[in-house]
């Protein structure tokens, strides 16, 4: 049985599992990562941890993919890892960008199955995605093509960190969200979130909480899914993927995100003469997106090898 490790660099925690064809984990593990850490070393560890935890050998292990973040592989940090666990483990070792890695986690074994073709926008502190095209990644594992926070929302409208006004990551960020949600019960005290919460209790999902029953809650969310929208319905108007897929913690909130994108889709989406729906879902993976991820573009690269 063909065998491939996925294996997730992250700022605090390095992650890896053993998966099959089918992106069946049949063993995973993680390790911290401090300051001064080995990291080849420690991505050692993990291969042989989830390797044993699937009782196979290295043998049937037909590939590894190695998420990380940007910077980690734009600077050459990922290079040197990769040629080490290709010396040391006999196998091709694959090189994927994080976000790049969850949306085809996503694609291929989660909310995006059954859709060739499909864009991921995870939402956190940061906005990032991936965009999987033909069921592969579109300008391959490498491509930095997820900036999807950077598009403007709102024309002439707050400054973002990258020095434009209006970004989508400006507005609809899990910090965002946050913030708004603590400026409206602070000037709304007679909401029923400035009464139960406080500023080290609130958070991104403090108003989602209380929507149904409280009008400044339901009003932080409305102004939120008014921007998130725009920002959807520009991705599904330019990309016209067959699916747009929300990720990040947001994504628990399930139709409460969905359902306004979808309706919001049927007025204002563009649709022309072959216009097609875009269907809107949350993402299902989480944290295992990126090493599933990561364990499919390997397989890929063999596969074409």
């Amino acid at each position: 049985m063909a065998l491939f490790i996925g294996l997730d660099v992250g700022e605090c925690v390095a992650s890896g599992a053993v998966i099959d064809g089918n992106g069946k984990i049949l063993s995973e593990s993680s390790l911290p990562l401090y300051e001064g850490s080995d990291l080849t070393e420690r991505l050692s560890e993990i291969a042989e941890s989830v390797v044993q935890g699937a009782k196979a050998v290295f043998s049937q292990i037909c590939a590894i993919g190695v998420c990380g973040d940007d910077l980690l592989i734009d600077d050459g940090s990922l290079e040197n890892i990769k040629n080490c666990l290709t010396n040391k483990f006999k196998v091709s070792v694959t090189l994927v960008k994080k976000w790049g890695a969850a949306a085809l986690g996503e694609a291929r074994f989660g909310a995006g199955k059954g859709y060739s073709d499909c864009v991921l926008l995870n939402i956190g502190e940061q906005i990032n995605g991936g965009i999987v095209a033909g069921g592969k990644l579109f300008g391959g594992s490498l491509f930095d093509g997820g900036q999807f926070g950077h598009m403007a929302v709102e024309r002439g409208g707050h400054v973002c960190k990258c020095g434009r006004r209006g970004c989508l990551e400006v507005y609809c960020s899990s910090a965002a969200l946050k913030a708004y949600t603590k400026w409206a019960m602070e000037e709304y005290t007679s909401s029923d979130m400035w009464k139960s919460r406080n500023h080290n209790t609130a958070d991104e999902t403090t108003a989602f909480e209380y929507m149904d029953t409280d009008r400044t809650a339901k009003e932080v969310i409305e102004k939120y899914m008014k921007y998130l929208a725009c920002g959807v319905i520009n991705i599904a108007n330019v990309l016209r993927p067959q699916a747009i897929i929300i990720g990040g913690k947001i994504a628990a909130q399930g139709s409460r995100i969905t359902v306004p994108l979808k309706q919001a889709m049927q007025t204002e989406m563009y649709r022309g003469r072959q216009g097609s729906p875009v269907e809107v879902v949350c993402a299902r993976l989480g944290e295992r997106a990126k090493v599933l991820g990561a364990a499919a573009a390997a397989a890929e690269v063999v596969k074409g090898a």
